[in-house]
């Protein structure tokens, strides 16, 4: 996906950030994006937990019968 943009678009990308958001904000809203991405890992991994939980109490179930 990210394959085509290269280092010359990463640079133009951020310089394009900077600008709209300006330097003040950017520390704010990289905070806001790790916390948007930790939020989305935790989710995620505690409805893979889930589903591995409900996967192993079918298979005990199966081995009982």
């Amino acid at each position: 996906m990210f394959q085509s943009i290269g280092i010359p678009g990463l640079i133009i990308i951020l310089v394009i950030i900077l600008i709209i958001f300006g330097p003040k904000k950017l520390p704010q809203l990289g905070r806001s994006v790790g916390e948007t991405l930790k939020n989305f890992k935790d989710s995620t991994k505690g409805v893979i937990d889930e589903v591995t939980e409900e996967e192993e109490a079918a298979k005990k179930a199966k081995d009982i019968k």
